[in-house]
């Protein structure tokens, strides 16, 4: 199989809410038709940037089912699907595999310390839900509480489905290694780099494309930096991302969540009015405005300069 319609930029995409804070279509299908304006390769949906851990089943096939009508297969979809529990994860895995999505991913279930051949099993049975469609697995330790060992992966690349990891972990080297793993099973995967941060260097020791929840706000950025990397322009891609990282650090300095500040940029760049976030996570506090600002004109400065 290729897995060629997966390199490139693939942003998080964010939950677009209405004016009551329900899943909104029409402002989902905007910032898809944004999104995609920009060059992007795919789009991630479903995930943290989504706000998945407050949505409800119904909230995620509504937004899934916006975000596939809105790209009409310009692009790869991938689904993350996973609930805290194996029946609703099955569902949305059978949803998303009937609305013909390119990938489904998932994290581990959190809270209980599960042993790994429980989560190798919850992985299993949500692939199984959907056999014909690629299986990504997504490793984030630091908000899963998990980390995707070398022996759970030997484990997973058993799964003919299991395509790849989008890995979050900070330590740059876990891309290197589930790339060396993935060789001595006799099987090629892709890695997505996590971290916005580092992308870069993420890029430069190994992964193949990325999935980032910043990608939202300045998907030109993204697409450029990775086009700098492709034509072996480091030193412009080195200012490129430091350019990047001051726009991130200022978007995390609000009170308010950082991806009500995004969506609050996004406003700002393009006339989008995606809603803020989802209780508990706070939207823009008193004094989060500055912070709107400055990253709003970090974003525009950086695309004169780059783009």
């Amino acid at each position: 199989m290729s897995l060629e319609k997966y390199k490139g930029i693939v942003p998080a995409f964010y939950a677009c809410y209405d004016d009551n804070g329900d899943i909104s279509k029409e402002r989902t299908m905007a910032f898809v038709e944004f999104l995609i304006e920009k060059g992007i390769a795919g789009l991630y949906v479903g995930g943290s940037s989504g706000e998945c851990i407050y949505h409800s089943v119904q909230d995620r096939k509504d937004t899934l089912e916006a975000v596939v009508e809105a790209a009409k297969g310009r692009i790869a979809i991938i689904a993350h699907v996973a609930c805290n529990n194996t029946k609703d994860s099955c569902e949305l895995a059978r949803h998303a595999e009937s609305l013909g999505v390119d990938a489904i991913a998932t994290i581990p279930p959190i809270y209980f310390r599960l042993p790994e051949k429980a989560i190798a099993k919850y992985w299993n049975d949500i692939s199984a839900a959907a056999p014909n469609t690629d299986y990504v697995i997504y490793n984030i330790p630091q908000l899963a509480g998990v980390s995707l060992t070398m022996s759970l992966f030997d484990e997973m690349l058993k799964n003919p489905r299991v395509i790849g990891v989008k890995n979050s972990s900070m330590p740059i080297q876990d891309i290197q290694m589930f790339k060396r793993q993935a060789k001595m099973n006799g099987k090629e995967i892709i890695v997505f780099n996590g971290p916005d941060e580092q992308f870069v260097g993420g890029r430069l020791i190994g992964a193949d494309a990325g999935i980032g929840g910043t990608y939202g706000v300045m998907p030109e950025l993204f697409v450029k930096l990775n086009a700098m990397l492709e034509a072996g322009d480091f030193e412009n891609a080195h200012k490129l991302q430091d350019d990047i990282n001051e726009v991130i650090y200022t978007m995390c300095s609000g009170v308010g969540n950082m991806y009500a500040v995004a969506k609050a940029v996004l406003k700002k760049r393009a006339g989008l009015e995606l809603g803020g976030v989802r209780a508990p996570l706070l939207n823009l506090e008193e004094g989060d405005e500055a912070v709107v600002e400055k990253a709003y004109q970090l974003v525009e400065a950086a695309v004169k300069k780059y783009c």
